[in-house]
């Protein structure tokens, strides 16, 4: 039985005092042992945490107990170590970032399609399909019949609808059906759309998470893995742990084909960042690897056990200090 309960969570809704947030719930998290990373904004939270099932639990029902947020959703999953090494409550101008202003994801988010009604619904011939996360994850698995529009961040989606708008797959008489990881992006996707004009925008409620959580295999139009942001790195039907790992120079997904490159050196390079980096990367990451390599044969932690007490005061700190930005990711 795995020994982490993993939560990740979001929810669009206006919080003024975001700031003041920060503090208290770090502690709250950290007194409960749960790790992972929080972000709060003006615009709501977001995040994905994990720990033993009862802190979590206590977390979740931390965050219910303000009203603002007593509707807060989650979705769960399970892992057999902890998949994070820290604790981060940041503060951001964004819960995700879009880059363009006055998007109302709360009340402009396009038509939610229930995971049992999905397949119907991308079926139709006369549906584009778009998955709006980055090319890196697409690379890992993605619905069969979906548009990958080769983005390497978020803030370059819009300027992908302009240019598919003027002369590409999307117009604004189109039926569109988004998905993304967790619904977090579609919300702020959709409400775009529907903000340039798109009339019928549907996203895929809960993400890919819940529509691999719910969904039985010989149903699902689902290829490949779905990446996560935490040490699991993918998941597959169930939301069992899958099978990539992280190069930890780059940070990309790496398949078995990837680690019989002769361009992958654990923890230095793999095929997808071999001879980016200046030598003094390198020797960096090779000195990284050597203690990596020493704390596993002494079974240790390479990175502390310990959760990093004054990351609250030292995100509020940076706030302070670059105004409304807040704490970089």
């Amino acid at each position: 039985m795995a020994d982490f309960l993993v939560a990740a969570l979001y929810k669009f809704v206006h919080l003024p005092d975001y700031k003041a947030l920060q503090a208290p719930l770090f502690e709250f998290c950290e007194s409960n042992e749960v790790k992972g990373t929080l972000l709060l904004a003006e615009e709501g939270i977001n995040g994905t945490i994990a720990g033993p099932e009862a802190g979590i639990r206590a977390v979740l029902a931390y965050l219910r107990r303000d009203p603002r947020m007593a509707s807060l959703t989650h979705k769960e999953s399970r892992a057999g170590k902890m998949p994070f090494y820290r604790l981060k409550v940041k503060l951001k101008r964004e819960i995700v970032t879009m880059g363009v202003p006055n998007v109302q994801a709360g009340t402009m988010a396009g038509t939610y399609v229930k995971p049992d009604q999905w397949n119907a619904l991308i079926d139709d011939p006369d549906v584009v399909v778009v998955d709006v996360r980055n090319d890196y994850e697409v690379s890992i698995g993605s619905f069969a019949s979906a548009v990958n529009p080769h983005t390497a961040s978020f803030t370059e989606f819009p300027q992908w609808v302009q240019t598919q708008t003027e002369n590409g797959v999307l117009n604004k008489k189109s039926r569109v059906a988004m998905f993304c990881t967790g619904g977090i992006r579609c919300e702020k996707s959709t409400a775009y759309l529907r903000s340039q004009g798109f009339e019928e925008v549907y996203h895929l409620e809960g993400g890919i998470l819940k529509y691999l959580e719910t969904v039985p295999p010989e149903q699902s139009r689902w290829e490949g893995e779905c990446f996560v942001f935490d040490e699991r790195v993918s998941v597959v039907h169930g939301l069992e742990e899958g099978h990539y790992e992280l190069c930890r120079a780059c940070r990309q997904p790496l398949g078995a084909a990837d680690k019989v490159s002769e361009h992958f050196v654990e923890g230095v390079s793999c095929p997808h960042c071999h001879g980016t980096h200046t030598p003094e990367q390198v020797q960096r990451f090779r000195e990284r690897q050597k203690q990596v390599e020493l704390a596993r044969q002494r079974r240790q932690r390479h990175i502390g056990v310990r959760m990093e007490k004054n990351h609250a005061a030292a995100d509020a700190a940076a706030a302070a200090g670059s105004g409304a930005q807040g704490a970089a990711e």
